[in-house]
């Protein structure tokens, strides 16, 4: 028992040191999510290979007796006629004299006689035992069946009356029906398909109305340039330097899309692929919707032209098809809600086709926001930093779950939990596709799943504080 007790505690002991907090950092206590934690103790089942002998012991029984001899012959008492004539019938009485002999013979006679008739009664006694007990079970089965019947026929009585109540009841509620709801249902249906009517009427004259407006060819109201390339570096060099929205066609055989080029910032040439700015574009996203894109390209402020960039992202194949062309760099710039502005630049940014889930591939940081892509969040230390990282990882959406948090499980899923589509890996360190809180900071009550499921650039902010803006723009890398 000692023993067992000092096992368990070790156990214990081992247990609780391995549920300790197991950042690398001394001191450090950071309240983030970006990351869920992991379970250093491992599960482990070790089959129990001691088979328990057969109960041993004491027989409780000895072995079975023979059987019993059958069939013997009493042997019979020898007669002493010279002792006195005939024996008693106990040895014990000795010998009879001869005046008793005669005596016993003829009782010896009667209990044969009298045996000869009980044996010849007892069959008749026996049939008649039989008879007795056959006519006694026959009226006893009797008296059960008419009892039977007699319960039967009080519940077919019982039956019958509930059944003829049901029936009255209906009838009163049959009658009610058709003296009074339905001339009720009538009247309210004939309201709704009046109501109905009307609608009808309304949208006829919308529909007039609007053949009317559209009798003459519909304007614009965002003008596209005519000035268009390849991406927004080569419209910048064709002659298009202003920051507006402009139509690019990345190869000959693809079709032209709408883009907002940033031709002011280091210089121009910038394509936008990610804008968030006040939350008015919900970025809780299917794949197919991230695939192909979302939001609104730009909008038109009063000047003539879409030179205001809207919330969109620009979808992950064309993304793809742009970073895949040559060298490409990307630019994230990031504004907070006191007008703070950072940003983390990379030289190299390429975006894997489809068939690998959109792999995320950045080098080369530089910028003041802090370099959560390749190198996690700055406060977490060990795995808990690891883990972080979002370089090489696959993209996630909440109906596709591509991240390192037990893949596969849908009760842990970093897109569903963060609030939008992006290279998550368990969970992250940047979250600019997520849900998007007025205000900047956050707590767990306000989060929909209690983790950090805000705008976060957990580097320059944490976890729990939401930017107020955040934008995602390439451009071809050149010295």
């Amino acid at each position: 028992m000692k023993t067992l007790l000092l096992v368990y505690l070790c156990v214990y002991v081992a247990w609780g040191q391995d549920n300790l907090d197991y950042d690398d950092g001394e001191g450090t206590t950071v309240d983030a999510r970006g990351h869920r934690p992991l379970t250093k103790g491992r599960d482990s089942y070790n089959p129990n290979r001691y088979s328990p002998a057969p109960v041993g012991g004491r027989n409780r029984y000895q072995g079975r007796p023979t059987t019993a001899l059958t069939g013997q012959q009493v042997k019979e008492q020898k007669e002493h006629p010279d002792a006195g004539g005939c024996v008693h019938a106990s040895d014990e009485m000795g010998v009879q004299c001869p005046t008793g002999c005669e005596l016993k013979t003829t009782l010896k006679k009667q209990e044969r006689d009298v045996k000869t008739t009980i044996n010849n009664l007892k069959p008749q006694v026996d049939d008649l035992s039989r008879s007795s007990n056959n006519i006694f079970n026959y009226v006893n089965s009797m008296s059960n069946s008419l009892r039977e019947r007699q319960r039967i026929f009080n519940d077919n009585n019982r039956v019958v009356g509930q059944y003829t109540d049901r029936v009255e009841e209906q009838h009163v509620y049959i009658k009610e029906t058709v003296d009074t709801i339905f001339p009720s249902n009538i009247r309210v249906l004939q309201g709704v398909l009046d109501q109905i009517r009307l609608k009808i009427q309304k949208l006829e004259r919308a529909i007039h109305t609007q053949d009317e407006l559209c009798k003459e060819p519909c304007k614009t109201k965002c003008p596209i340039p005519v000035v268009s390339g390849k991406e927004c570096e080569d419209i910048f060099r064709r002659g298009g330097i202003e920051s507006q929205m402009y139509m690019i066609q990345p190869e000959s055989g693809s079709l032209p899309y709408r883009v907002f080029c940033d031709q002011t910032t280091q210089n121009g040439g910038w394509l936008l692929i990610q804008n968030r700015l006040d939350g008015s574009v919900d970025f809780g996203r299917r794949w197919d919707q991230y695939r192909q894109g979302f939001g609104n390209i730009a909008l038109d402020v009063g000047k003539g032209y879409c030179q205001t960039p809207g919330e969109y992202w620009l979808g992950n194949e064309r993304i793809s098809q742009l970073t895949k062309m040559g060298p490409t760099e990307v630019l994230i710039e990031m504004e907070d809600w006191t007008g703070s502005k950072v940003n983390a630049q990379y030289r190299q940014f390429t975006i894997q086709s489809e068939t690998s889930n959109y792999v995320l591939a950045v080098d080369g940081y530089s910028g003041n926001a802090g370099n959560g892509l390749l190198e996690g969040s700055t406060e977490l230390f060990g795995e808990n930093r690891t883990m972080t990282i979002h370089n090489g990882m696959m993209f996630s959406t909440y109906d596709r779950d591509n991240d390192n948090w037990n893949p596969g499980d849908p009760s842990k899923q970093c897109s569903r939990e963060d609030g939008g589509g992006w290279w998550y890996n368990r969970c992250h360190s940047a979250n600019p596709n997520g849900r998007y809180y007025i205000g900047g900071a956050y707590t767990r009550r306000m989060a929909k799943h209690g983790t950090d499921d805000g705008v976060v650039w957990m580097n320059w902010k944490g976890s729990w504080y939401s930017l107020k803006a955040i934008n995602m723009k390439i451009r071809p890398y050149f010295k």
